[in-house]
Parts: structure tokens; C-alpha cells; sequence
């Protein structure tokens, strides 16, 4: 499937997997429908965007790292007139960092609260410029810093090789230097239960923390044996190089969702595991895995009920028809019922990446994992035997068959985005209209609209990488050359119920 440069304008794309060699854009200004496994949705386009300053200083007085996660409280979710209005809670990564520099900060893992309201937009096209993007009020309001069993703060800072224990769980942290002592947390999905505990998912451990209303850990998930990072046997959290088997570093718990009656817990690591990785450049990274928890008696269940994979799409970072080198990576699901799921699978291109790439890939895919083989307590969880058939090629051992999924809602969509002052242009590179590069996070509210009962506001937001001017750290300057703001794009879209 290479070279769809318009594939949404009239019909959306059904795929296992898929390859892109050029940008892949859509001319869509109206509604998209989009069918899989007996369902129907529609996209109705976008809606209402929102920024907030790139150098707004967080409640910990550091520069505030933007939305690696988020989520609205639905006990304050309500709609007002012509808006909405809520609390949002959103979740920064591990810091500011540099990793070739070896540069890491002691960051303490938090949530950030805002205060937010949306006011959709369906008129004539605004101006470009940064003032349009008005429709999504951020206005900062607070947060809670996360703290371990031992009620210590934990630290962004690479654990390399050492570890602690705690309540008899090994979990990273930095034998000395930055951090010593603590545990490590690379946090990147949040999600809340019906008691305003919550959920952290973390690329580190690629394992998922449970924390009190408080923020005190309470119980850690920790991953089949499939997943957990190892060389030469031993555990290995290092995210500066990869391990042998497991999570491959800085691909761990990328998107994390409850199903709407809380008792499934989708877990979705970032790509493909060490083991199922083809060889050769970066297209080989697309069979991940998605693995389902039964959290309605225990909050963090020592087993899977079930274990899926999911075919990601490939595509060439250069967007010039040459072959796919890299994957498009999933970055958030946001689960519809207990067995489909919405997934953000986007590029490394855009405004942040700093390489004047094309913006070739960033969608919202829907995953139907009803028909998909269930690996939960078999070999492939049990144990790090690959799902490829070769280890040069994706192909899947004979017997597993993949969640398919269908493209919902394409982000590259020039004239939505220009009716809000936004485009998909990076040349010349760093310009603040240029869509973003990671966008990390989603979540999914109901309109509240009597005539439209499976009407949703879907919030996608992006992980600015603390990038900004004016930018401080625990006290010191990290500035940037340009500003890379926090946004939050809206989409309209009818859903199952």
C-alpha cells in the first residue's frame, strides 16, 4: 500500500499493517465513516485546538513538560452552553534530557492539573498564526508529586544497571550519581479508575504502577517474562542501549487504557519486543504487543487474560517513494469496549524533531482485537520465542493472526488544520503553526448531546519535550532555540456505544 497520498478523502484505510512512502495527507473536509469487526464510527473533523506556552513553569517550579498522557475527570466533565468544562490531568515524561550527552535530570515523576474548556469551532477559516488556536482553554491549576512504596520521590534519571526492591518488586533506579537510590519512572500513559486512583504505564521497567488518589504506589503490574528487559539474564533498564530480549529501550508502556466498564486493562508497549524485531533498519519494529489485563477484583493482577499483536505501520522518513525504513509507532489507546481500542500510531517528524523532514504519518487507528489470537500463557508470553517467522522478515509464525485495524482519524489533514491557522509544512524547520512531532496522548469525553447520544470529543495532545526558550530544571537554565508549545487538537466522532 505505498504512495496513498489521498486515501482517506473517500474511503478509510483497512489494514493488518501498512506502508507509506510519502506523505501521507488527506483532503478530507467532511465526515469519514470507518467499519471493522461488525462496527461503524465516523470522523467528523476537527473541532477545536488549544496551545499553552512553551516555558509556562510548572507547580514544582520547573518548565512544564507537556502531555506524554492526559485525562479529564469524567466526575467533572460538563457541558455549559455552547463548551465544555473539566478538570485535566496530564503526565510529563522523565525531563529534560539528553541522552547522547548523557545529560539527565533528577526529575520527580508528577501529574500536572489543568482547569479546561472547549468551545468547538465550525466557521470560516482563521489566520495563521499562534492566536487562532483559542478553542481549547489551558489554564494551569496545580499538581500532585508521585512518590514509591517507601513514600520517596522518584527520579527521571537513567537507572542504567542498578535496581532497587521494594515490597519484593525489583525496579530501576541509579546505583549513584543523578538520582541515586530512587526509583527510576520514564512515566508515558495515565489512567484513572472510578475512585481517582490511577494507573502509570513506564518505559523503563515497562511496567505499570498503581497509585493512590494521593499518588503513593500501592502495586506494581509487572510484564510476562516476554517482555521484562534482560542481557545475559540479568534484568537490564538501561535506556541508552537495548537488551537482548524484552521491551527495547525507550518503547515501553507507550498507551495504557481502562474499557469503559473498568474492568479490562489494555496495555500497549511503544513497538515491537527485542525478540520479534526483524533485522535491518527500523521497519522491522512493527509487530507489537497488546496485552489485557482483568483488573475488576485486584487492581494489579500477577497474569494476563489475554495477549495480542498488533501489525503497526511502516513508512520512509524522507517521504520520497523510497522503501520503509522506520515504524510508526503507537503513542496512546484509548479502549472503547473490551475488545477495540483507538491507537495513536505517528512519525518522528514535525515541529521538535528539528531534521526539516517531511511530516509523513500521524493517525487514530481503531484496533479490533476480536479476531485476533489470544497468546495469554502461551509460549510467546512464557518465554522470549520470536512471533517472526524469519528473523529478517515481519512475517507472523503460521497460526498467529494480528488485530486488524482501520484508520480513523488522519491527523494530516491540511485543510482542517488550516482552518485553525495550523499546517503540515517543515521547511523552514521550527515554525510554532507546524504540527508537532509527538503526539502522545488522547483522550475520549462524551458530548453530552441528547440527539447524538455516541457523539465524542476526542482530545489528542503532544509531548513537547520541554523544548522552549526560556526553559529551567531544578533551578537550571535548559533553554532552546525555539519554542515548542503544549496543543491539544479536538475531533468530533460518533462511536459504538
Amino acid at each position: 500500500m505505498r504512495g496513498w497520498i489521498f486515501s482517506l478523502s473517500l474511503l478509510p484505510l483497512l489494514a493488518l499493517g501498512a506502508e507509506f512512502d510519502r506523505p501521507h495527507l488527506s483532503d478530507a473536509k467532511g465526515d469519514i465513516t470507518a467499519r471493522i469487526g461488525g462496527i461503524t464510527a465516523v470522523n467528523h473533523g476537527l473541532v477545536a485546538t488549544g496551545r499553552l506556552p512553551a516555558g509556562t513553569v510548572d507547580f514544582m517550579g520547573d518548565t512544564l513538560g507537556s502531555f506524554s498522557s492526559l485525562a479529564v475527570d469524567r466526575h467533572s466533565w460538563k457541558r455549559v452552553g455552547d463548551h465544555y468544562e473539566g478538570t485535566l490531568w496530564t503526565l510529563p515524561d522523565r525531563g529534560r534530557n539528553d541522552p547522547g550527552a548523557g545529560l539527565f535530570y533528577d526529575y520527580a515523576a508528577r501529574l500536572h492539573r489543568f482547569r479546561i474548556k472547549v468551545t468547538p469551532y465550525s466557521g470560516a477559516d482563521l489566520p495563521a498564526s499562534t492566536k487562532s488556536q483559542r478553542q481549547v482553554e489551558i489554564i494551569p491549576d496545580g499538581g500532585l508529586e508521585l512518590h514509591d512504596f517507601n513514600g520517596k520521590p522518584f527520579t527521571g534519571a537513567e537507572p542504567g544497571a542498578g535496581v532497587v526492591v521494594q515490597n519484593g518488586i525489583t525496579l530501576p533506579a541509579p546505583a549513584s550519581g543523578t538520582g541515586a537510590g530512587k526509583v527510576s519512572m520514564d512515566a508515558e500513559s495515565l489512567q484513572f479508575t472510578a475512585d481517582g486512583s490511577f494507573y502509570i504505564g513506564d518505559e523503563y521497567g515497562a511496567n505499570v504502577f498503581f497509585f493512590d488518589p494521593k499518588g503513593k504506589l500501592k502495586g506494581v503490574i509487572v510484564p510476562p517474562v516476554a517482555v521484562v528487559p534482560r542481557r545475559d539474564g540479568k534484568l537490564d533498564f538501561n535506556s541508552l542501549k537495548p537488551p537482548q530480549t524484552g521491551r527495547r529501550n525507550n518503547q515501553g508502556v507507550e498507551g495504557m487504557s481502562l474499557s469503559p466498564d473498568g474492568t479490562r486493562l489494555f496495555v500497549v508497549l511503544q513497538s515491537a519486543l527485542i525478540q520479534d524485531t526483524a533485522t535491518g533498519e527500523a521497519s522491522g519494529r512493527s509487530n507489537t504487543r497488546v496485552i489485557v489485563y482483568d483488573v475488576s477484583r485486584d487492581p494489579t493482577p500477577r497474569q494476563p487474560v489475554a495477549h495480542y499483536v498488533v501489525q503497526l505501520p511502516v513508512y520512509n522518513d524522507k517521504g520520497d517513494g523510497s522503501p520503509a525504513n522506520r515504524t510508526a509507532a503507537q503513542s496512546e489507546v484509548r479502549a472503547i469496549d473490551n475488545q477495540r481500542f483507538l491507537m495513536l500510531a505517528r512519525d518522528g517528524n514535525g515541529l521538535g524533531s528539528d531534521n526539516g523532514k517531511p511530516i509523513v504519518y500521524k493517525a487514530v487507528l481503531l484496533v479490533d482485537t476480536s479476531t485476533a489470537t489470544n497468546l495469554a500463557g502461551g509460549t510467546y508470553e512464557t518465554s522470549t520465542t520470536s512471533v517472526l517467522r524469519k528473523p529478517d522478515r515481519n512475517d507472523l509464525v503460521e497460526g498467529i493472526t494480528p488485530a486488524p485495524w482501520v484508520e480513523l482519524v488522519n491527523l494530516l489533514a491540511p485543510a482542517q488544520l488550516s482552518r485553525f491557522g495550523l499546517n503540515v509544512s517543515t521547511s523552514p524547520k521550527n515554525q510554532p503553526l507546524t504540527l508537532s512531532e509527538k503526539w502522545e496522548a488522547m483522550d475520549l469525553l462524551p458530548m453530552r448531546d441528547p440527539s447524538h447520544p455516541d457523539d465524542y470529543l476526542l482530545l489528542v495532545g503532544n509531548d513537547n519535550d520541554f523544548i522552549a526558550r526560556h526553559c529551567v530544571m531544578q533551578g537550571q537554565a535548559c533553554d532552546s532555540d525555539f519554542d515548542n508549545d503544549s496543543m491539544i487538537l479536538v475531533y468530533r466522532l460518533t462511536l459504538p456505544h
